[in-house]
């Protein structure tokens, strides 16, 4: 119902059902970021997950949830990709059917990898919220049942136990900077971070074209927007008018929300790739996009979540080869 929440112990449950399946992905410093911000600022390396992505979390916790005869009919969801690619990973493990519903934003590697792992892929529109209406016809003609991408508190409670390993990890951390789409991953690092230490801060970060979440929060209610192609393409899509949990969580647990330009994002990839030696997409860049342009009010230590791998590896060599050609960051020698 609305206003709903999930609880540290949903949490530490999911954690318990998960664990088996899922890396603990590592915790690692930045020297190059801790210079120029002057707090020690670690990175969560959860693009590194088994999917390249955290999504694999909320949907093993979500499945473990499902009835045999929920199985037996299979699942459906709709996704900007990292969620639909971990669902077809996590259903081909337990031999559930899966249908992934996505709009013609979603990049062709990320279609590939769903592809191969076995699921069957439906193509709809230009926004998630028309995948989204295809998953419910889908749901009302052949009874699949949907696994949502982020507004479920099975889903938010698997995204939570990232919140677990960061005060385990960091236990001194006062700063959490997560990537801010439908709210799934930061209503369930909120709800664990603020359960275990209430002080921290816990900050959203978007991109400007199509932030939904941020809009609605601006709002004070659920609104749509137009989706818009950016490089953190995985943060696009709506958030529901019909939302159940991931608003009010967000609304009440979250300190505040900072929107990145197309080339704040394309600062933090090609940081994470000079200075990190990492290859994330943009959706994960940008907590490091916005430390470097500035836009963070700093308490440290500060933890950035690097969410996902999943990037167009020709979309990446363009976005490192054009801040090259700019000679914003130096030629290797």
């Amino acid at each position: 119902m609305a206003g709903a929440s999930v609880t540290l112990t949903e949490i530490e449950a999911a954690r318990a059902v998960i664990a088996p399946q899922i890396l603990r992905t590592p915790m690692a410093s930045s020297p190059s970021l801790t210079e120029k911000t002057g707090v020690p600022v670690h990175l969560k390396l959860e693009h590194r997950q088994i999917t390249g992505a955290f999504k694999l979390r909320g949907a093993l916790n979500a499945l473990s949830r499902l009835s045999p005869d929920e199985r037996q009919r299979g699942v459906v969801t709709a996704s900007t990709g990292n969620h639909g690619r971990a669902l077809a990973y996590a259903a081909g493990l337990q031999g559930v059917r899966s249908i992934i519903c996505m709009s013609n934003l979603v990049p062709g590697n990320k279609l590939d990898e769903i592809r191969r792992l076995g699921a069957e892929i439906r193509i709809v529109g230009q926004s998630q919220d028309e995948a989204q209406q295809e998953v419910e016809k889908i749901v009302a003609q052949d009874g699949l049942v949907m696994i949502p991408p982020f507004d479920s508190s099975a889903i938010i409670a698997g995204q939570g136990t990232i919140g677990l390993e960061i005060i385990e990890e960091v236990p001194d951390v006062e700063t959490v900077l997560v990537p801010l789409s439908g709210g799934g991953l930061i209503s369930g690092i909120a709800a664990a971070i603020k359960a275990l230490k209430p002080k921290t801060k816990i900050i959203g970060v978007s991109m400007q074209n199509g932030a939904a979440m941020a809009a609605s929060l601006k709002a004070g209610h659920p609104v749509k927007v137009a989706e818009q192609a950016s490089l953190a393409d995985s943060l696009g899509g709506g958030i529901g008018l019909d939302n159940h949990v991931t608003f009010h969580m967000v609304r009440d647990l979250v300190d505040e929300a900072v929107l990145l330009t197309e080339d704040e994002i394309a600062a933090g990839i090609v940081h994470a790739y000079i200075q990190e030696r990492e290859i994330i997409e943009g959706a994960a860049a940008v907590g490091i996009g916005a430390l470097l342009a500035g836009k963070i009010r700093l308490q440290g230590p500060v933890v950035a979540l690097l969410s996902g791998r999943n990037i167009d590896m020709d979309q990446h060599r363009r976005v490192i080869a054009k801040h090259y050609a700019k000679g914003s960051v130096p030629c290797p020698a």
